[in-house]
């Protein structure tokens, strides 16, 4: 059976170049494994959002953010980076996973129906990969057909490729769970930082009523007193607001973005039974070659 040559499949070199497009790499950072964030990078990003985010609130006394989180202690700051963390996790998972969904766009195996994947012609195929993508170790979909086929060449068992290929998506998917580990916990953190917000507001209001009690007889210290006391509610209520309203923000985003890399995995999947696994045969030599 004739095989057509990859000659015919010409396209530019390196269509996707991971060193020069991915965000992190492009930002000078190590970019992390398939769609994990760099934590060093995550964090300085955090750091200039919220440094951004207090600028921009700064100048005007009378902003409803401005009230809330100027001059309340150090709850609401803490409540507002870890918040600028996690969307800069999210903002760089999402422009991770748009350049690795770029390769379901890319043909690896020739289009022809009578193409066959042997043992034979596997090299084929990954140094067309090569030819594609800069680092093919580095993007889900051709990680996963790499060591399928390194296996193939190797061992010579198609019968094995398809457990590998299930095995790597399964490997695929506890990687991006271990990517969204920190986001939990910041999801985890940010409402206990509202709720001490709440603690210590309380806190404040209680100590501030036994002023009212003593200056209950005297109306000029009465109102001062009291005003403590309403700071102390104010405090204790909005640090609580801002805490749930952040984590129910971020966990909506989480889970837009999670089925979003949900999908690209089972497309991923689907990539691979069809252009892989449906195109292996065990050539007639192969298995007189392989019998015992």
């Amino acid at each position: 059976m004739s095989q057509p040559s990859f000659s015919q499949l010409q396209s530019p070199a390196f269509a996707i170049a991971w060193y020069s497009q991915d965000i992190e790499q492009r930002l000078f950072f190590h970019g992390g494994r398939f769609t994990s964030v760099n934590t060093v990078l995550a964090f300085l990003l955090a750091a200039v959002l919220t440094v951004t985010f207090y600028l921009l609130i700064l100048p005007f006394p009378k902003f409803w953010f401005h009230q809330k989180f100027i001059g309340q202690g150090v709850i609401p700051p803490a409540i507002a980076f870890f918040t600028a963390w996690c969307l800069a996790i999210l903002f760089v998972k999402w422009r991770k996973l748009a350049l690795q969904r770029r390769c379901l766009q890319l043909s690896v195996v020739p289009d022809d129906p009578d193409f066959v994947l042997s043992p034979l012609n596997a090299n084929r195929v990954l140094q067309r990969m090569s030819e594609l993508v800069d680092e093919p170790r580095q993007f889900v979909l051709f990680d996963r057909i790499s060591i399928a086929l390194c296996n193939l060449q190797n061992m010579g068992r198609v019968s094995d490729v398809d457990e590998i290929l299930r095995n790597q998506g399964d490997a695929s998917e506890a990687v991006s769970e271990s990517s969204y580990v920190l986001i939990s916990g910041f999801l985890w953190a940010i409402p206990i930082l509202g709720f001490i917000g709440t603690v210590l507001g309380l806190s404040i209001a209680i100590g501030e009523f036994g002023n009212v009690m003593s200056a209950s007889g005297r109306a000029d210290a009465l109102l001062p007193a009291l005003r403590e006391v309403t700071g102390g509610l104010g405090l204790a209520f909005d640090t609580t607001l801002e805490a749930l309203v952040a984590a129910l923000f971020i966990q909506l985003c989480v889970s837009f973005l999670r089925k979003s890399e949900q999908e690209f995995l089972d497309n991923c999947s689907e990539y691979c039974t069809r252009h892989v696994v449906n195109r292996l045969r065990l050539l007639p030599f192969h298995a007189t070659e392989n019998q015992p």
